[in-house]
């Protein structure tokens, strides 16, 4: 008898052991959560691969969060020294690009309701937001896989989040179309909890870093004489770049494409008729008058290659020297962001 007692306590242990030893999603969820929302502020450094154009293309991303509402977004395309920041600071949200003094300012929410893949407190607040949201564990990680809450939602509908075991920190993220195919990854290379930066880090003035005003007049300076020569001995102006948007939406063809001469040098007029109705406008990005922050309509949005301004029926940003500018009084949001991923130097569609 007493060895049947002393078996069935023995087999009632290692139930009770057994269940302890396999942590439930909510478990994992409610320390991942302590962990990363109690802190008071971090420093992290990743990198982030973006597979959705015709070419990957690779960014080193800083960031900087200090509670409640300060951020810093650094990135960074690799090989490349020129960078683009988002910052949040008690005046409002800034978009900020050194290399050519230029600011703009936003009346936004940014990243409330637009969570990013490299902002911690957003991917808990992923977590927590998804009731199906499912996890695996592995030898040494937590693998979450969740429904995204930004601008790409319908593109990009899903994220998984690894989580290292022994850290609780994330490691990677990998961001997933409709089909399932990864078309974002995120890699962590180094995340510090509990790192506050002052308020005073968080100016605009602090971070705006332009090209001397005596180099920057001296190569403007160079450049109208290359380009007065150029239209003096060619009698033509100089060459432009054209990107037509690579999407091949069905039933949508180019309808129309003027070229208008301004003083930045010429504007290009495209108009998409038919299923998908849109035109896409692009000209030399002008140069700033001055270092005041300029402001925009619409919420910051982060393509990667760029930051765009998104409305209802717009989206703009600037990238190499060009400025682009899609409307349409029929896409949704989610359709101006796949025109504006595929913008490319190539032949019209």
């Amino acid at each position: 008898m007493r060895k049947q007692i002393w078996l069935l306590v023995v087999v009632a242990v290692m139930l009770v052991l057994g269940g302890c030893g396999k942590p439930s999603k909510e478990d994992v969820m409610k320390k991942l959560s302590a962990k990363w929302n109690e802190t008071k502020g971090y420093e992290l450094n990743a990198s982030m691969e973006i597979k959705t154009g015709a070419e990957p293309r690779v960014y080193d991303v800083e960031v900087w969060h200090t509670k409640p509402e300060f951020y810093k977004v650094n990135v960074t395309q690799s090989g490349n020294e020129e960078s683009q920041m988002i910052v949040r600071n008690e005046e409002g949200v800034f978009v900020i690009t050194p290399s050519i003094g230029k600011t703009y300012k936003f009346q936004s929410d940014w990243p409330a309701q637009n969570s990013q893949g490299y902002l911690i407190g957003t991917l808990a607040e992923d977590m927590k937001a998804d009731k199906a949201a499912t996890m695996e564990e592995k030898e040494k990680e937590y693998v979450f896989e969740t429904a995204t809450r930004n601008n790409h939602k319908t593109l990009l509908p899903t994220q998984k989040i690894h989580i290292d075991k022994k850290t609780l920190l994330p490691s990677k993220v990998t961001i997933h179309d409709e089909t399932g195919a990864e078309k974002i990854a995120i890699k962590f290379a180094k995340i510090s909890l509990g790192v506050e930066h002052k308020v005073a880090d968080y100016a605009v003035k602090e971070m705006e870093k332009p090209k001397a005003e005596s180099d920057q007049a001296e190569s403007d300076d160079q450049a109208k004489e290359d380009d007065s020569a150029n239209e003096e001995s060619t009698g033509e102006e100089t060459d432009y770049q054209t990107y037509y948007p690579a999407v091949n939406w069905e039933g949508t063809t180019l309808s129309d494409e003027q070229v208008m001469k301004t003083e930045n040098g010429q504007r290009i007029l495209m108009t998409f008729s038919g299923e998908k109705e849109y035109v896409v406008i692009q000209e030399p990005a002008a140069q700033p008058v001055n270092q005041l922050p300029v402001s925009i309509e619409g919420d910051p949005v982060d393509l990667g290659f760029a930051v765009a301004a998104l409305t209802e029926q717009s989206i703009q940003w600037e990238v190499d020297g060009v400025a682009f500018f899609v409307a349409s009084d029929t896409l949704s949001k989610e359709e101006l962001l796949t025109v504006a991923n595929s913008m490319t130097i190539t032949e019209a569609k």
